[in-house]
């Protein structure tokens, strides 16, 4: 049987933009931590969030660890994700040196878990993705993981894509059940979408 052309498309492109991040320099990526946060800075106090929900990035992608600790050292609570048995994004608020392994060779925090719907709580959410389009759209790693928390955010947050500048492009493949983003940001840039609410 053959695969839907959004699903191939994906795959493609999936392929040639991990190809690309595994060939970025660790300061190439230590340096794009630093310019998100200082990008993601204005607009979580724009939001004026109490709680924003991140991730631990892992491998060659866009580093957080600056804008976690940063957020944490302002009394802003952040949300990290696990996950859970069902495949799902559980969630518990970050601490220092708090974090272990978690499934799929991903780093997860050790405390308490709070449950899917968790997010809710967040006023700015921090998604991760291989590639965004100034329609809104994101490309993530095929799990859904995302598509399913961002249906449980509140429909005030404000939904942020962390990117590298090169992964802005005019347009990815998506399907019906693909949650969009408000905003992209880069180390250099923040881009409004065409998806926006806000």
């Amino acid at each position: 049987m053959s695969q839907p052309k959004s699903r191939t498309a994906k795959q493609d492109l999936r392929r040639r933009l991990l190809t690309g991040r595994s060939r970025r320099s660790p300061i190439e990526v230590e340096r794009a931590g630093h310019g998100l946060a200082d990008q993601m800075a204005g607009l979580i106090q724009q939001a004026g969030a109490s709680t924003v929900a991140a991730y631990l990035s892992v491998a060659a992608e866009p580093e957080t660890g600056p804008l976690i600790e940063r957020l944490h050292a302002q009394g802003i609570t952040v949300l990290l994700p696990l996950v859970d048995a069902e495949h799902d994004l559980d969630w518990a608020a970050f601490g220092p040196n708090e974090t272990r392994p978690g499934r799929f060779g991903l780093i997860e925090p050790a405390g308490a878990r709070l449950g899917v719907t968790a997010i809710a709580a967040a006023e700015v959410i921090c998604c991760p993705g291989l590639a965004g389009s100034i329609e809104g759209h994101r490309l993530g790693r095929g799990g859904g993981f995302y598509d399913r928390a961002l249906a449980r955010a509140q429909p005030g947050a404000l939904r942020c894509l962390l990117l590298y500048d090169d992964e802005v492009l005019t347009a990815v493949p998506t399907d019906s059940h693909d949650q969009q983003v408000d905003v992209l940001v880069t180390p250099t840039r923040t881009i409004t979408t065409s998806a926006s609410r806000h």
